[in-house]
């Protein structure tokens, strides 16, 4: 743990596993409520003076600190790589991004800007200040194991505030990678702390220690209810980056090749282990063969393997657990009529946690994979024959956070961008993720957006002031 500028050692140790090779890759010193008790503390000390700095000074260090995670790329994704099992090259672009965020938050610091209200009183002066909340607590995700980090820290510092984390437990030595930057790039001590360990006792401290003003937290929806009630006994503020079931739609119009392409990244990628994949499939029925064909084309050149070997596309789920779910779902649907085109089984012949890349056709609305998340390489088809009974069924579900749709048809693009309820759209793009851009999702995918200005406001209080002098001001 890096608790007030020190890395700390603790009496009890857990195994990471690597999920490609179910081998051990790493033992990591882990805590509790006491390790989390100390880091707010450290932080609450140390927000006098990091929040009495300029933003230009903040910046400068945030800056400094993604340049020292560009500069240990490859060490940091190979070990992103043996922990949660995501091919190297796309471990090396988790860099990149987590030190873009860090990049622009850097140069954002400097331009936290107030406002000046008319005042209907002549002898007043209205103002409105932004002012960094306090200690954050964060909460960060397996899947995303870096940028995730910076998603959430790099706005939190560059508005003043400072913070505790709490990296997910698969994960550590990412969050010890990242944290190792932060003290290589100069980041004052106390201003961010690693606690490692026991999910409960530590969000339970977070949760109710009135030192902590914030919560932000990407995971499930049933994590972040439980953390939304905790928080609530003292009226924190939360950020909530939940689950997803999003929905991929294909007019007859589109470019079939760019569709199934975009398909391959949206839910392929890092083994369809991410809160924005595609979860539901929806094809024009009358090109519904054509496309199935295409995209289980493109599937079956998917190479599977260890995500350290050369030219892997696609490796592991993240552990058992995660297989296991992947398996049932599959098992759920075609016991309920669906068909697989390609895939549809476990890799026996892989050491670790390996699903195949799977299409499935002929899927309903009432199969368990339309409404709950899959997380895992599954692509199911379903078909449909109106645009307004496609809206329908894509909006038919609590969670809110990435749509995405695929028409030539530039009208009906629009349409669909307001129809669609969900806080991210994606027309044509199946990568609609920016730094400057905000993040979040609508429903019981989330509250709160990360990115973009809008991400640094949420580490941001307003406050009001009015100012009454005795003779006109003008």
């Amino acid at each position: 743990m890096y608790i007030n500028g020190k890395w700390l050692e603790t009496d009890k140790t857990e195994t990471i596993i690597n999920p490609a090779t179910k081998e051990e890759t790493g033992v990591v010193f882990v805590g509790g409520e006491k390790e989390a008790e100390e880091a707010i503390q450290a932080a609450q000390h140390a927000f006098k003076s990091w929040s009495a700095l300029s933003g230009n000074e903040r910046g400068k260090i945030l800056i400094n600190v993604a340049k020292e995670l560009v500069n240990k790329q490859n060490e940091i994704a190979e070990t992103i790589t043996k922990e949660m099992g995501k091919p190297i090259t796309d471990a090396r672009r988790e860099v990149t991004s987590a030190a873009a965020y860090l990049e622009w938050y850097g140069e954002e610091a400097k331009r936290v800007y107030g406002e000046v209200l008319p005042a209907l009183d002549t002898k007043k002066q209205l103002m409105v200040l932004r002012q960094p909340i306090g200690v954050v607590g964060a909460i960060t995700p397996w899947n995303f194991p870096v940028s995730m980090i910076t998603r959430k820290l790099g706005p939190a510092l560059a508005a003043g505030c400072t913070g505790v984390l709490k990296p997910a437990p698969s994960t550590p030595m990412c969050a010890m990678e990242v944290f190792k930057c932060f003290e290589s790039g100069g980041l004052p001590a106390g201003v961010a702390n690693l606690v490692v360990g026991e999910a409960e006792a530590i969000g339970k401290e977070m949760t109710s220690n009135p030192i902590v003003k914030k919560i932000t937290f990407t995971g499930s929806t049933n994590v972040g209810k439980l953390l939304m009630r905790n928080a609530a006994e003292h009226v924190q503020k939360v950020s909530m980056e939940l689950g997803g079931h999003a929905p991929f739609i294909v007019f007859e119009d589109a470019d079939l090749d760019d569709a199934a392409s975009s398909v391959i990244g949206t839910k392929f990628r890092n083994s369809g282990q991410t809160c924005i994949s595609t979860n539901r499939i929806y094809v024009h029925a009358s090109i519904k063969n054509e496309f199935s064909e295409r995209l289980a084309k493109k599937v079956r050149e998917l190479k599977v393997g260890n995500g350290m070997e050369k030219d892997t596309d696609m490796g592991p789920l993240v552990n058992l657990s995660a297989l296991e779910k992947v398996e049932d779902q599959v098992k759920k649907a075609t016991e309920a009529g669906a068909t697989v085109v390609t895939g549809g089984t476990r890799l026996d012949n892989e050491e670790g946690y390996f699903y195949a890349p799977t299409v499935l056709v002929d899927t309903t609305d009432a199969m368990s994979i339309a409404k709950e998340e899959t997380f895992g390489p599954v692509a199911p088809i379903f078909t449909f024959n109106t645009e307004e009974e496609v809206v329908e069924r894509a909006n038919d579900t609590q969670y809110g956070l990435m749509g995405y749709c695929f028409t030539n048809d530039l009208s009906r693009g629009m349409r669909m961008m307001h129809q669609l309820d969900y806080g991210m759209v994606g027309i044509n793009d199946p990568a609609p993720v920016a730094p400057h851009a905000p993040f979040g999702g609508v429903k019981e995918s989330g509250i709160g957006r990360e990115g973009g200005t809008i991400g640094l406001h949420e580490f941001m209080e307003e406050k009001f002031v009015s100012i009454r002098t005795s003779t006109n001001l003008f």
